[in-house]
């Protein structure tokens, strides 16, 4: 095991991405287990922390089959696995009508998240993209271009832990990629925290809000001590 939890990978991941804090990042944590990492990445580089939705399309019959995923933003990005599509023989109306469930089920939980506050701006931005780990990487592939879309200047993956075949792949989505291990004989991402519960909708909103307040907290402790 490398973590204790999610917050001390997130306080380890930190620490690498150090020299970003000067960029005035912004933090996309992946719901939901990636948003408590995001936090303690957030708060330690003083950067504004949102969330980026991506669900996975599953095969006919086998929901938990992935024919591929979906990010939103202001255009759905798709990454399609055409090799799983041919073999379940999933058909054009099937997917078309799983993507708009998927993509409903999005925007249900983009409100439910951010309570209504508009998304971060990511135009012009370092965007740090942060999990708590990656297997495969089709979920944060589909979150990476969705990303690349909103023009950033510049797009870091950040993340504890991924097989090295899954990092060499997406290093070309990306400007940096910050993963602090790469174990070769890799199973579950949970495998390799001491505490891997599953994090709930309310802890999500809650580290969205107090993320929010550490910003405007630190700007009104330097505005009173200035003379």
């Amino acid at each position: 095991m490398l973590f204790d939890d999610r917050h001390d990978a997130g306080r380890r991941l930190a620490a690498r991405l150090a020299p970003y804090r000067n960029a005035r990042p912004v933090v996309l944590a992946m719901p939901r287990g990636g948003v408590p990492v995001g936090y303690e990445v957030a708060v330690a580089l003083g950067a504004p922390l949102d969330v980026i939705v991506v669900r996975k399309l599953g095969a006919p019959g086998q929901p938990e089959l992935a024919i591929g995923a979906l990010v939103d933003g202001d255009r759905p990005e798709e990454v399609l696995n055409a090799d799983v599509i041919q073999l379940t023989g999933t058909s054009p109306s099937y997917l078309a009508a799983e993507i708009a469930r998927q993509r409903a089920e999005i925007r249900r939980r983009e409100a439910r998240y951010r309570q209504g506050r508009p998304p971060a701006p990511l135009r012009g931005r370092t965007v740090i993209v942060v999990d708590d780990g990656i297997a495969t990487g089709a979920s944060i592939r589909a979150a990476l271009r969705g990303v690349r879309r909103a023009q950033p200047a510049r797009l870091v993956l950040a993340v504890p832990v991924a097989p090295p075949e899954t990092v060499t792949s997406l290093r070309c989505e990306v400007d940096d990629l910050v993963c602090l291990s790469t174990p070769s004989h890799f199973g579950a991402v949970g495998s390799f925290y001491a505490r891997f519960g599953q994090t709930s909708d309310e802890e999500v909103i809650r580290l969205l809000e107090a993320a929010r307040r550490v910003p405007r907290q630190a700007h009104q402790e330097a505005a009173a001590r200035r003379p």
